[in-house]
This record gives C-alpha cells, sequence and structure tokens, in this order.
C-alpha cells in the first residue's frame, strides 16, 4: 500500500452489536460489517456538513467500487465496539477511505480500505469529484491512490454452487442503488451452512463493476477452493444479472479444529 499522510481528519464512535445484527452463532455478519462503517463514515460527513442532501444537491452520490478487509475477529452479540474512520486521500476520479473496528481494550477486529467515485444521478455514471465534497475531510491530495487487490477472476465448474436473488423494494438505499451491504447476505447465503459453522473469515476482496436494480434478478455463484495453507480455504464469488457481471469478491477462510455449534 502506498504511504499516505496523516493530515486527514479521524472520526470515531462507539456501536453495540445488537441481535438483529448477528446470525445463529451470535456473532455480527459481515454484512453488519459494512453497514456500521459506512454509518460511521456518514456521520463523520454530516458533522462536517456533507450530508446526503448536500451531496445529491450537486447532483451525484457516492459509490464505492472496491473492498479490502481484513478480519481478526467478528464481534460478537452485546459487544461494544469502536469504529473509526478517515477519508485519506484523493484524486480528480477517485477516494480512498480507511475504516478500523476495535474492541474495548483496543485491539484490532477489522481494518477495511475502500475506494470510492461520485457518480451522476441522472446519467449513472462516474463523474469528476468536486472539491467541495471532499475538502472538508483534510485528504491528502494524490496522482494514484492505493491499489486494492483484485479478485480472482470467477469461472464457472461443474461444483459450482448459484443462488438466484430478486431485488427488492427495500434494498434500495437513498443513494438510488443496492446497498452493497446486501450483496454480502447474496454472498454468503450461496455458502452450505454447514461451511459457514467451520469456517472463520480472514480476508474479503471485493469490487464493484455495473449496478444492480430494483427488480432484476441476481444470479450468486460460488466455488470453493483450496487455499495456500492447509487449514485455510479460499471461496469465489460472483453476482452477475443475466450476463452482466456485477459484482466479483474472493474470500479467504481459516478453518475450524472444530465446528460452531
Amino acid at each position: 500500500m502506498a504511504s499516505l499522510g496523516t493530515s486527514a481528519s479521524i472520526y470515531s464512535e462507539d456501536h453495540r452489536i445488537t441481535y438483529y445484527e448477528c446470525d445463529r452463532t451470535g456473532r455480527a455478519t459481515l454484512a453488519t460489517l459494512i453497514d456500521i462503517a459506512v454509518l460511521a463514515s456518514e456521520d463523520q460527513s454530516d458533522a462536517l456538513g456533507l450530508t446526503t442532501d448536500f451531496v445529491q444537491s450537486h447532483g451525484v452520490g457516492w459509490v464505492v467500487t472496491q473492498y479490502a478487509i481484513d478480519v481478526t475477529r467478528m464481534p460478537h452479540l452485546d459487544e461494544i465496539v469502536t469504529i473509526a474512520v478517515r477519508g485519506s486521500a484523493y484524486n480528480p476520479y477517485f477516494a480512498y477511505r480507511e475504516f478500523w473496528i476495535k474492541d474495548a481494550k483496543g485491539n484490532q477486529l477489522a481494518y477495511i480500505t475502500s475506494i470510492w467515485v461520485t457518480m451522476s444521478q441522472t446519467t449513472r455514471r462516474i463523474v469528476k469529484i468536486l472539491p467541495e465534497l471532499v475538502e472538508p475531510y483534510h485528504s491528502e491530495v494524490v496522482k494514484r491512490i492505493p491499489r486494492l487487490p483484485r479478485p480472482s477472476t470467477f469461472e464457472v465448474t461443474e461444483t459450482t454452487i448459484s443462488k438466484p436473488y430478486h431485488v427488492r423494494f427495500f434494498d434500495i438505499d437513498p443513494n438510488r442503488h443496492v446497498n452493497n451491504a446486501h450483496y454480502f447476505d447474496w454472498l454468503l447465503d450461496t455458502l452450505p451452512a454447514e461451511f459457514l459453522l467451520q469456517h472463520d473469515l480472514l480476508h474479503i476482496d471485493v469490487r464493484y463493476e455495473n449496478e444492480v436494480q430494483y427488480g432484476h434478478i441476481v444470479d450468486s455463484k460460488v466455488n470453493i477452493l483450496p487455499g495456500d495453507q492447509a487449514d485455510q480455504v479460499k471461496t469465489s464469488h460472483l453476482i452477475q444479472v443475466g450476463d452482466e457481471k456485477c459484482c466479483e469478491v474472493t474470500i479467504l477462510w481459516q478453518t475450524l479444529a472444530e465446528p460452531i455449534k
């Protein structure tokens, strides 16, 4: 990762993990991890006067194009976590944002890096980032933002698992596209329950390519692959609408010595 300055403002807030943010194991879901990170980001923006209404008054909305997520431990039910966020750098078209999620003792649970763009609300195309939408973050102006790892290219095989999902009205957020956290439910729900009870998340690489819209039928596909180490497994994921690729994801998992009950 490229070296960035430290002049950007860091915002932090606490959050209690609730029962509806957890799965049957009592741990926060991956979608929850993204939701609370983005909530902290939105709260920082609101505190700086960069509200959703203000951004949309310029005819644009913020859209994430990539995530890279390192997980040390998923938060658990009723745990108080601290989320810190920093708009670290930007250039004319891309903004780089970092998130840290820590427990009450300051131990890092997750570290998230992400790349964001502004999209025209009329053309639904990427447009130049307006200075007034980023200057209050005191982000570093750079020629190139750090590159995030690209997920593996998905290839359909005889063992590919696939499930269809209908995009509901309630999946659409105020930016008028599918809330990006919903993708993680589609991605992980495709995996068998036995797999999810036998593995812990370690690292996730996400790349969004085309919008999913209201009324679409998305196909969530996954391949379960060997990891680089004997006690690890990789999964390769694809979200598509028809023949159009919408999102590719690669996840590294730690195989547990004993399944979670």
